[in-house]
């Protein structure tokens, strides 16, 4: 009965390590399979932010350089601005339109006031400065857009996958429990489950954390450039229009 029993065991546990991950996963709780769809969510989503973010930052620097070159070339900023709409993809082409619309409407203002015509207050270049400001915020909200979700996602999956590994551990133990055996075939479905809900929540993380610091730097990169335009815009501006 022995030699029985061990042979019973040992079937039991060559039969156990046969079932695959997906098998696994197809057998295993409705809790296990709720964390492993909500991960599996989480990383489809973070590599839709990776890949659209990239696509986008890669094109905000080829219209920058193009609308750059644009900008240091152009004779009046009257010229620049007839031809502003084939760069709407670039942030220093929005911040140069609120920045020339302000100073269009400070002209016009001084225009009606019948003051000094050749050059405005240099009071009014507050106005110039706060829309420069605002456009730049805007723009730099507007590219960092749905990168905080990587951040997010970095944190939270791989404590949503630890709660995965806690419950596949406890249905190891009940399976103990109910079969009053703790051989590898009872215990070995709860803690494989354990250990793929831990390995899908880390492999939604580390992407979503890589890809976050790589576009913090990206990020930083183009607000230095945005503040450095909107610089020069208010220079070119003040030498040329204000006085005082």
């Amino acid at each position: 009965m022995g030699t029985l029993a061990y042979a019973a065991n040992q079937t039991s546990i060559k039969v156990a390590m046969k079932f695959g991950v997906w098998d696994l996963i197809w057998n295993s709780g409705a809790v296990v399979k709720f964390v492993l769809l909500i991960l599996l969510g989480f990383s489809v989503l973070s590599w839709a932010i990776i890949l659209s973010k990239n696509i986008q930052l890669a094109r905000l620097d080829s219209t920058n350089l193009k609308f750059l070159d644009l900008f240091w070339k152009a004779k009046s900023l009257d010229g620049i601005s007839e031809v502003i709409n084939r760069y709407d993809a670039s942030p220093l082409a929005q911040v140069f339109r609120a920045g020339y619309t302000e100073l269009q409407r400070i002209a016009e203002s001084s225009s009606r006031d019948k003051t000094e015509t050749s050059a405005l207050e240099l009071s009014s270049l507050e106005n110039v400065q706060r829309a420069l400001r605002k456009a730049s915020d805007s723009e730099v909200a507007r590219i960092e857009g749905r990168t905080s979700f990587l951040a997010t996602v970095g944190t939270t999956s791989p404590f949503i996958g630890l709660f995965g590994t806690v419950w596949g551990i406890m249905s190891a133990f009940q399976n103990i429990g109910n079969t009053g055996a703790a051989s590898l075939a009872v215990v070995a479905p709860g803690i494989s489950e354990a250990l793929i809900t831990t390995a899908v929540g880390l492999a939604a993380a580390i992407p979503a954390v890589v890809g976050y610091n790589h576009f913090v730097g990206k990020f930083r990169k183009q607000d230095l450039e945005i503040n450095n335009f909107s610089a020069d815009f208010l220079n070119i501006v003040k030498r040329n229009f204000f006085k005082g």
